[in-house]
């Protein structure tokens, strides 16, 4: 064993390999400041909608004086942040289910089963009248139709030899 086939090197120069790495460094800081921009722009712009309305609590309500916790609370640009986490959290869970109704489909398009089309009518027509269409639409498409197509044929061929059997 050599210690060439250990070691790849690559023809690249320090400079260039100094500039790649700094290319991605900068594409990800651009793209981390890019999702906090969105994040932060997204919390003032919803804090600008609401108004947060309040009972004032006098000092003496509570045991060691106004919790430190009251001024983040009143705060409408952490509302504003709750509020967009917590919208961008029920699309993220639309988008999950949306998926997984959707998996029939996606596995028949992988087998490149003949039954694609009723499948993708039985998870639309899930989706909209009732969900035993969905799972209908699950069974053809995680069925194995050459098995059961051999097993049926077995079925009837061994019924029928009984019946002939039975008339000798």
């Amino acid at each position: 064993m050599s210690n060439n086939s250990t070691h790849i090197q690559r023809n690249e120069s320090l400079p260039k390999k100094l500039l790649r790495i700094g290319i991605k460094t900068c594409k990800s800081l651009i793209k981390t400041a890019a999702a906090l921009g969105i994040l932060i722009g997204s919390s003032v712009l919803l804090s600008k909608l609401a108004t947060i309305h309040g009972k004032a609590l006098p000092e003496d309500y509570f045991s060691q004086g106004y919790p430190t916790i009251l001024k983040l609370l009143d705060s409408e640009i952490f509302m504003g942040f709750v509020f967009f986490v917590t919208v961008a959290i029920l699309v993220y869970l639309a988008y999950l289910f949306w998926c997984l109704h959707e998996v029939a489909v996606h596995k028949a398009a992988k087998m490149s089963s003949a039954h694609t089309q009723i499948i993708f009518a039985l998870s639309l027509c899930g989706l909209f009248i009732d969900k035993t269409w969905w799972v209908l639409a699950i069974i053809i498409a995680f069925a194995r139709w050459d098995v059961l197509a051999k097993e049926l044929s077995n079925i009837i061929r061994n019924g029928r030899a009984i019946t002939k059997r039975v008339e000798e």
